[in-house]
């Protein structure tokens, strides 16, 4: 239950605090003067037994003696004694608890029982929520609610913070009110034995004060949870990370301080770029950043125009700029043409656009305004050094009014203090952040620049890549079966070959020989030249071994080579279990390039795939990126692009590349292997070799994971994205006899869905989007087809006409964050109405609400559109016309206690239509 009555916490009409006590130094004293010194507007309650009064007003004995209508208890007493506090919480109906408490599971084994008996008492209390224990409690500023033990109360602003370190939310705290930064709410998480990090991101994504989140965290414990609701948040506000514990060391200060195993760096950072999070590695940059990304607009890229009055600090900002991989923009030839009119002749005549130290505040508007004017500019860095003749006021204001209609961002950098001073605050004011150095500024920069492409992700369309695999997985399955049930963890190079195969993943043909005659008879079957090498269960590096021998031309080289493999393995490893030799056919491309790919699980984020330079130097080289399965085409692309040997995989100085789409394909295949298959837990193929024709596994190595195989899980639980929901695909007839595809929608499916819209009349549309519009838009069709099938799910119908595919129209089921509810939205395209489709698509769509558990299902429509009001009230809706004379609300009951465990979760969804 993700956000469910945390209103009662954020948006407490009433509070109760729970061990309020007199003695200046408690916790209880600090809490309960908050709270009432702190502008909050509603009647704040004391508990304790031992006191008839807290300063001023009466005492409460119990939390049983409260007056009925409590939202909030905040809990400051020992320990062992909070269990039985909330116990009583939940028989009063209070269903808001934040728990300050400490001494759980963060310090012994004794105080994780404490906290896990906890746990078992608000299970007997549905819908009560609790933010803690051992945290610095939570603030609500716009509500005057400070419900914490810290030293002051934030002002009001609109960034949500939220920190797993109480510690580091009062040293934050003391830092926003000396930089005068607000927030909306201010919240401790600490062991998160309910709400956590993802519940606060969907809270805040619906709350009309935040603009941003700032997240510190040492760990995430609910992997998709966090993906989901980052995804969702990150759509439209932006989220910045700083995660601590990068490094083992570190990490492990982390786990020990959290009582949770944080996750390798490298994950998060691959986890929070898909969830289109921007990272932050300097706490002092968490900040400036939050307002930067909320306030400014995002660029369409990374190259900067650089406007300088001083030549030293523009040097200073291009060489930050180069070292963060930005782009010094290339002015255009007409751009120079007109600096060159508005400028006096010494300026530098490039960028940075040097203006001279004697620089009127004129002359800075007359550059800006011709710079942003640039189609190959994408953003503005305007750098005052303060001289003698300086205007830093007026300069201010002229920049001001030059970017006041800009659609790209600026930024200033003026450098000083006092004389500076008055022109920085008209900056802020305004909206142009400013930094003071030309360094800092660089790196703000950077970060829209990352921010923005993170963002573009979440809205981009995919070029369909016809990859054509088997989806039977129950066939799969019974193929596997035989080689996942083997005794051993670590399958063998044939059988990890036989999984890629199955996905259609290119292999070479590799043979057991376990004699010398029997390899030279297996190297007459694959064709000499042939590769030798030794098999064994307990070797991974072969070569390491002496393991491996290449370009065997004939028999007797085969004999000699097996001979000295297995006496190289025996030298080297005399324990090891030596089964014989594989062989396989030696391939020779000079120009190939030897990759790996592969797949890890990870404790937090579940599977992970790697790709990076292969071969024999994989690891020391460390040319590697990291992605999260699943992989859609621009994805798998993309991690390749991230690579520093991109440019040889491209072709690099008359050497040629290799088949990218092949490549690209190779990932997919294997992204839906590892989705497919929970119990491999690590998978290597190195080398993959990749040539201007082909795309082959050489050497695959697969481990599993007994436990895994032998014990049932919830599908798709390793994964931290859902995977596309093959299972909701089906056909079904139409009442002309025609047969249609029912699946879920995909975002390859973006240039069907506008040709779809694009058969609607004005009517049709007016009736499903409640508004009218003269075309649809990418970002549009982005949000109907690029779609976390976690939350939310589209059903297409589709079939083919004339040998062209098209969609004939689409069913809509978006739930709330608490998959308790969903909405349901339909559009028929007018070519297709009066076949039945829409009551088939409407029946199919309430069919998979039932199976993922949700309980009522609400459509909101037009008044007069009355067929489909007429197709709801035979499917037993209720309809209610109570909410205004232009909208109706249908609502039906599907069950009071659902069977299933919801897969999916959603938004919001809009009206239903024909």
């Amino acid at each position: 239950m993700p956000i469910k009555n945390l209103d009662k916490i954020f948006a407490a009409r009433s509070v109760a605090v729970v061990g309020a006590s007199n003695r200046l130094a408690s916790v209880g004293h600090t809490v309960f003067a908050n709270l009432r010194n702190g502008g909050f507007g509603g009647p704040v309650y004391a508990v304790n037994p031992n006191r008839k009064t807290i300063g001023d007003q009466p005492c409460f004995a119990s939390v049983g003696d409260l007056p009925p209508g409590v939202d909030l208890a905040v809990i400051c007493t020992p320990a062992a004694t909070v269990a039985e506090i909330v116990r009583q919480c939940g028989e009063a109906g209070i269903l808001g608890v934040v728990i300050v408490s400490a001494g759980f599971r963060e310090i012994s084994a004794a105080g994780r029982q404490l906290e896990e008996a906890i746990g078992w008492v608000a299970k007997e209390y549905p819908g009560l929520r609790i933010v803690g224990p051992n945290c610095l409690g939570i603030m609500s500023p716009h509500l005057g609610l400070n419900a914490s033990f810290a030293h002051a109360s934030p002002l009001k602003g609109q960034i949500a913070f939220i920190s797993q370190s109480g510690a580091l939310c009062t040293a934050v705290l003391d830092w926003a009110l000396q930089e005068n930064v607000g927030f909306s709410h201010f919240v401790s998480v600490g062991n998160m034995l309910d709400v956590g990090v993802a519940d606060l991101i969907d809270y805040f994504g619906t709350d009309p004060w935040t603009k941003s989140i700032i997240l510190y965290v040492e760990s995430i414990s609910d992997a998709r949870k966090f993906m989901s609701a980052a995804r969702a948040f990150t759509r439209t506000k932006p989220i910045i990370a700083y995660k601590a514990g990068r490094f083992t060391e570190s990490a492990q200060a982390a786990a020990s301080h959290t009582g949770a195993m944080a996750g390798v760096d490298s994950v998060y950072e691959a986890a929070f770029a898909r969830a289109g999070v921007e990272r932050v590695f300097d706490v002092e940059e968490l900040f400036d950043c939050a307002e930067l990304l909320a306030t400014q607009k995002t660029p369409t890229g990374p190259r900067l125009a650089i406007i300088t009055n001083a030549g030293g600090p523009g040097v200073m900002a291009t060489d930050t700029l180069l070292a963060c991989h930005g782009k010094l923009a290339q002015l255009s030839d007409e751009t120079i043409a007109q600096l060159n009119q508005a400028l006096p002749a010494a300026w530098s005549h490039g960028n940075p656009v040097d203006i001279l130290g004697d620089a009127p505040p004129e002359r800075f508007a007359a550059a800006v305004k011709l710079v942003l004017a640039d189609k190959g500019v994408d953003g503005v860095l305007v750098v005052l050094s303060p001289q003698a003749m300086t205007d830093p006021t007026g300069t201010a204001e002229a920049v001001i009014e030059t970017t006041r209609h800009s659609f790209k961002p600026v930024l200033a950098a003026w450098m000083g203090g006092r004389m500076v001073y008055p022109g920085v605050q008209q900056l802020n004011a305004a909206g142009i952040p400013n930094y003071t150095s030309p360094e800092k500024a660089i790196r703000a920069f950077m970060h829209l620049v990352s921010y923005a492409k993170n963002r573009e992700t979440l809205y981009e369309t995919p070029r369909e890549v016809p990859i054509v695999i088997d989806i039977d997985r129950q066939r799969l399955r019974e193929v596997f079966a035989p080689i996942l049930s083997n005794s051993r963890d670590v399958l063998s190079e044939p059988d990890s070959k036989t999984l890629l195969e199955a996905y259609q993943i290119p292999i070479t043909q590799t043979l057991v020989a376990r004699s010398a005659e029997q390899a030279v008879h297996c190297a007459k079957q694959v064709g000499y030249p042939v590769v030798l090498k030794i098999f064994s269960p307990d070797i991974t590096h072969k070569t390491d071994v002496g393991g491996v021998e290449l370009n065997l031309a004939d028999a007797d080289q085969v004999r000699a080579a097996y001979q000295r493999i297995l006496a190289n393995a025996h030298s080297h490893l005399p324990d090891a279990q030596l089964e014989g030799v594989t062989v396989q056919h030696m391939l020779v491309v000079p120009s190939g390039h030897e990759l790996i790919i592969g797949a890890k699980r990870d404790p937090v984020f579940g599977t992970v795939l790697l790709v990076g330079a292969g071969g024999t130097n994989a690891e020391l080289f460390r040319d590697h990126a990291l992605e999260l399965p699943p992989l859609s085409e621009p994805q798998a692309r993309r991690i390749l692009q991230s690579l520093q040997s991109w440019p040889l995989l491209e072709g690099y100085r008359g050497r040629p590349g290799v088949d990218i789409d092949r490549l690209v394909k190779v990932l997919m295949r294997l992204s839906y292997l590892v989705a497919d298959c929970p119990e491999i837990v690590e998978l290597d193929v190195n080398p993959l070799l990749a040539t201007a024709d082909d795309v082959i596994a050489l050497d695959a190595r697969i481990v599993l994971d007994r436990q895994t195989t032998n014990l049932p899980v919830r599908p798709y639980s390793h994964l931290a994205i859902r995977p596309y929901p093959n299972e909701f695909s089906r056909h079904a007839t139409l009442k002309d006899g025609s047969q249609v595809l029912l699946r879920p929608i995909k975002p390859e499916d973006e240039p069907m869905w506008h040709a779809l819209v694009n058969t609607c009349s004005p009517e049709t549309i007016r009736l499903r989007f409640r508004c009218m519009f003269k075309s649809t838009t990418h970002k549009m069709a982005a949000r109907f087809c690029f779609i976390d099938y976690d939350r939310e799910i589209a059903i297409v119908a589709e079939r083919e006409e004339k040998g062209e595919r098209k969609l004939l129209g689409v069913g809509r089921l978006v739930a709330d964050a608490d998959h308790q509810m969903a909405e349901f939205a339909i559009l028929v395209g007018d070519p297709w109405q009066g076949l039945g489709l829409g009551s088939l698509l409407t029946d199919y769509c309430l069919d998979i609400c039932k199976r993922w558990g949700i309980r009522r299902v609400v459509a909101e429509m037009a008044p007069e559109n009355y067929r489909m009001l007429q197709m709801f009230s035979q499917r037993g809706f209720e309809i209610d016309r109570s909410r205004g004379n232009d909208v109706v609300i249908t609502r039906k009951a599907l069950a009071d206690d659902p069977t299933n465990v919801a897969t999916g979760d959603y938004s919001t969804a809009n009206n239903s239509s024909k």
